[in-house]
């Protein structure tokens, strides 16, 4: 028995197992810490199985596999998504790697302090360069540090969605590696590109979001078999948020040069590790 591949949960994998029975490829799921491992029984499918297995991750919600659970699943199937909350939270724990996580986590501590009386502590501690008095070029941290800074509900939702499901993805199909690149290179070089634009009052994980999501596009294109993409329409949206921010239409001040150097930092990373990284694991 040989497993080609893990889904993030039970229903994916069984939509898969469904499809793959259909081409008579024997298919059965089991449990991970990360997630639902497929395990085929017959070695020969194993090309065939992991050729499909690309293409499922690309669009789980095509109608030829919608139409494969309807023809080939079993009434008696059960499901297994954990006790309520419990389960939510297993599932947003194993959807991402602990970089996603203790980054995440940062960032909503930092959210929260700022909200509970201590924004001037925090906002002195880790603004950019002559934001506040007395910082000099020896605070090196000052250059990422206003990455984790969020200043309102949406700002910190919008950027947190994003980060967890993209720096997810990256994370748990190609490891810490990859995305720790990400995450020094577009939280400091996008907050220099942003300070020349605009001054030193800035923050948000808004870089290194459009720097995962150029990666995630682009690696979906370039390099399909490393199990990570994204929808055009999902990079439509966000080339659509990323010009509105040149305008009025949002209502708040956007920093437009990080994203833009965030966007490129992602798209230049994975033209770099579509030709020469290895679609395995490293950490």
């Amino acid at each position: 028995m040989i497993e080609i591949g893990q889904l993030p949960n039970a229903r994916a994998a069984q939509a898969f197992i469904d499809y793959l029975k259909g081409l008579n490829i024997q298919c059965h799921a089991v449990t991970h810490s990360q997630g639902v491992g497929l395990i085929i029984t017959n070695p020969a499918d194993e090309n065939q199985a992991r050729a499909e297995l690309i293409e499922f991750a690309k669009n789980p919600y095509d109608s030829k596999y919608l139409q494969a659970s309807w023809d080939n699943g079993a009434t008696d199937t059960k499901f297994d998504y954990g006790p309520g909350t419990k389960g939510l939270i297993q599932q947003f724990m194993t959807g991402a790697g602990p970089l996603t996580l203790v980054c995440f986590f940062a960032c909503v501590a930092v959210f929260a302090g700022m909200n509970l009386g201590f924004a001037d502590a925090i906002s002195t501690k880790l603004s950019f360069f002559s934001a506040v008095a007395d910082s000099d070029v020896n605070q090196v941290w000052r250059v990422f540090t206003p990455s984790l800074m969020h200043f309102s509900a949406m700002h910190i939702i919008f950027n947190l969605l994003w980060w967890w499901y993209l720096g997810g993805k990256i994370e748990t199909n190609l490891g810490t590696r990859p995305l720790l690149f990400l995450l020094v290179v577009a939280g400091t070089l996008p907050n220099i590109v942003q300070f020349y634009m605009t001054g030193p009052n800035f923050g948000g994980l808004s870089g290194v979001v459009y720097a995962v999501v150029g990666y995630t596009w682009l690696m979906g294109i370039r390099k399909p078999s490393c199990g990570i993409s994204l929808p055009q329409s999902y990079m439509g949206f966000m080339l659509v948020w990323l010009v509105l921010g040149f305008t009025d239409v949002l209502g708040m001040p956007i920093a437009n040069g990080a994203h833009i150097a965030g966007l490129c930092v992602g798209l230049a990373q994975a033209l770099f590790d579509s030709r020469t990284s290895p679609t395995t694991k490293t950490s």
